[in-house]
C-alpha cells in the first residue's frame, strides 16, 4: 500500500485541523514577528469592546489624581462657618448616634473646626481652602462634588470600593474596566498606568490588587510606572543584550507561547503574547516617554519639576505626556493624606505637594486643546470627621468632597452639600456607583450594558447601582 495513502487514512479529523492550523499558525507567526531587526512586530491590538458606543463619548481618556489617605473636606473643599463657630464644643449625639465611627468608640467627639481659611476663587466664586491657592486658581474649571458618600471606613477597603465598586478583593479595577471596553489608543504603551509618590502625613500603603484587572483577562490591568531608575522593572537589556538579541528571545518565546495557544486555546496565552510584544516596543517608547528634556522650562516651572524625581509634579507631567500618546486611564497615588493628628500642620505640607502641579495639568491640558476630551478627577476614598480626634480627624464616609474637570463636566460649579457639621451628605448626595457610573457614562458607555460573565453571574462595575449624575454634565 502506498504509504502516503495508508498516513491518509489514519489522519483523524482532528489532527488534520490541528495540524493544518499549527502549520498555518506557524506561517503566520514567522511573518508577524520576523521583520527587520530591531522592529517592533505588529500584533493585535485590542480595539474595545464596544463598537459602536452607547453613547457619544464627551471623553477619550481619564486621568484620576488620586489623593490615597482620606483627604479633609473640611480643610480643603467644603468650609464649615457653623463647625468653626462651635469648635471644642461637644457634638451633638443626635449626628452621631448609630453611626460608623473608625477609631474614636468610646471616646468624648468633641466639634473640631476648620483649621484654615476659605477664599472664593475666579468668577464662579467657588470657595476652596487657603491651603489649595492654585487649585483656586482653576476654580472655574472645575466642578467641586461636595456631597461624595462610600460605604467602607477603613482604607483599604475603602480604596478597593473606590476603584471596584465592591470592598471585595478580586474584583476589577475601573481603569481595567474601561480598557476592556474601549481598547487604547497608544500602541506602544499600556492602556492602564499607575504611578505613585509619597509625602506629608502618614504613608498608607496602596495594594497592587487596586489596579488589577480581577477576573477580566490580565492584558487589562494597570502597569506601575516608576518615576526614578527603571521607569518599568526589567524595561532595560540586561548588560550586554542587544536590542536584535533581545528580539531574537522575544521571538522564541512566542513562538512557544504561539504552540501551546494551538492546544490550550487559553485568553491568558494570547495576553501574554500580545504583552511580550508591548514590552519589547516599550523598551523604545518608555525611555522617549520620561525624557524631559524636550519639555520648555516653563512647563517645567509650571508644573514645579525639572525631572523624574519621583515627586508628584513629576509625575502630573508624566500623565499629561502618557494623555498625548493614547494612555487611556492614567491613576496617580499620592499617599500622605491620613491627618489623624497634626492635622493643621501637616496637612499644609501634604497640600503643598500636590497643589500647584493638579492645577499645571489642567492648565496645560487646556493650553493644548486636549481638556475637551480628558477627564480629570481629584479626591481619596472617603472624608474626614468633624469631631476630633486629638488635633486631627477620623476616618468618615458619610459626606465628603472630590473635584473633577473637562471631559464634558460642567465648569466653574459646586454640585450638593453636606450638613452645617460637615457629616451628612444631606443635598444632592452622589454615591461611589454615581460617581462610576458618570465616569463611563462621559466616556460613551451605558454602565448597566458594560458586562461580563464570570462564574456563571453577568458582573459590571456599578454591581447593581448607580445613576448618572445629569446635573454636572455639559
Amino acid at each position: 500500500m502506498d504509504p502516503l495513502y495508508e498516513y491518509q487514512l489514519r489522519e483523524t479529523r482532528r489532527q488534520f485541523f490541528s495540524r493544518t492550523a499549527r502549520g498555518l499558525g506557524g506561517l503566520a507567526l514567522a511573518s508577524l514577528l520576523h521583520q527587520e531587526r530591531g522592529a517592533a512586530a505588529e500584533i493585535e491590538h485590542w480595539p474595545g469592546l464596544l463598537d459602536p458606543m452607547h453613547f457619544a463619548p464627551r471623553a477619550k481618556r481619564v486621568i484620576h489624581l488620586y489623593m490615597a489617605g482620606g483627604p479633609s473636606h473640611l480643610e480643603t473643599l467644603d468650609y464649615k462657618p457653623e463647625l468653626a463657630r462651635l469648635d471644642g464644643q461637644p457634638m451633638p449625639a443626635s449626628v452621631t448616634q448609630g453611626q460608623p465611627i473608625a477609631q474614636l468608640q468610646g471616646q468624648a467627639l468633641r466639634c473640631f473646626g476648620p483649621r484654615f481659611k476659605f477664599n472664593k476663587y475666579g468668577a464662579s466664586q467657588q470657595e476652596i481652602s487657603e491651603v489649595l491657592p492654585h487649585i483656586g486658581s482653576i476654580a472655574d474649571e472645575i466642578c467641586i462634588l461636595r456631597s461624595m458618600q462610600t460605604e467602607q471606613i477603613n482604607h483599604d477597603p475603602a480604596h478597593t470600593f473606590m476603584n471596584t465598586g465592591t470592598a471585595i478583593s478580586g474584583r476589577p479595577s475601573m481603569g481595567s474596566w474601561i480598557t476592556y471596553g474601549l481598547g487604547s489608543e497608544s500602541q506602544n504603551l499600556p492602556g492602564f498606568v499607575v504611578m505613585t509618590s509619597v509625602g506629608g502625613g502618614q504613608a498608607q500603603p496602596i495594594a497592587a490588587r487596586q489596579w488589577h484587572s480581577g477576573f477580566l483577562p490580565s492584558q487589562f490591568q494597570g502597569v506601575q510606572f516608576h518615576s526614578q531608575g527603571d521607569p518599568v522593572l526589567y524595561v532595560s537589556n540586561p548588560p550586554g543584550v542587544s536590542n536584535a538579541e533581545q528580539r531574537d528571545i522575544v521571538d522564541t518565546v512566542q513562538s512557544l507561547n504561539a504552540l501551546r495557544e494551538e492546544v490550550a486555546d487559553d485568553p491568558e496565552i494570547r495576553t501574554r503574547i500580545s504583552q511580550y510584544e508591548l514590552a519589547f516596543r516599550m523598551q523604545t517608547s518608555v525611555p522617549e516617554l520620561m525624557d524631559f528634556s524636550n519639555e520648555p522650562q516653563h512647563i517645567k516651572d509650571m508644573y514645579g519639576t525639572q525631572g523624574a524625581d519621583g515627586s508628584f509634579a513629576a509625575n502630573c507631567l508624566l500623565a499629561r505626556r502618557m494623555a498625548e500618546r493614547g494612555v487611556r486611564f492614567i491613576q496617580l497615588y499620592h499617599r500622605g493624606w491620613d491627618h489623624h493628628g497634626d492635622i493643621g500642620n501637616a496637612l499644609k505640607v501634604t497640600a503643598g505637594l500636590v497643589d500647584q502641579a493638579s492645577a499645571a495639568l489642567v492648565k496645560d491640558l487646556k493650553q493644548r486643546g486636549m481638556l475637551e476630551d480628558t477627564l480629570v478627577i481629584w479626591g481619596g476614598e472617603f472624608g474626614r470627621t468633624p469631631m476630633a480626634q486629638g488635633n486631627g480627624r477620623d476616618h468618615h464616609i458619610r459626606g465628603f468632597s472630590l473635584w473633577m474637570a473637562g471631559g464634558g463636566v460642567r465648569p466653574g460649579m459646586s454640585y450638593g452639600s453636606t450638613d452645617d457639621f460637615g457629616y451628612f451628605a444631606q443635598e444632592n448626595p452622589v454615591h461611589v456607583h454615581d460617581l462610576h457610573a458618570t465616569l463611563l457614562h462621559l466616556l460613551g458607555v451605558d454602565h448597566k450594558k458594560l458586562i461580563y460573565k464570570f462564574q456563571g453571574r453577568n458582573f459590571r462595575l456599578t454591581d447593581v447601582s448607580g445613576n448618572v449624575v445629569k446635573e454636572i454634565l455639559v
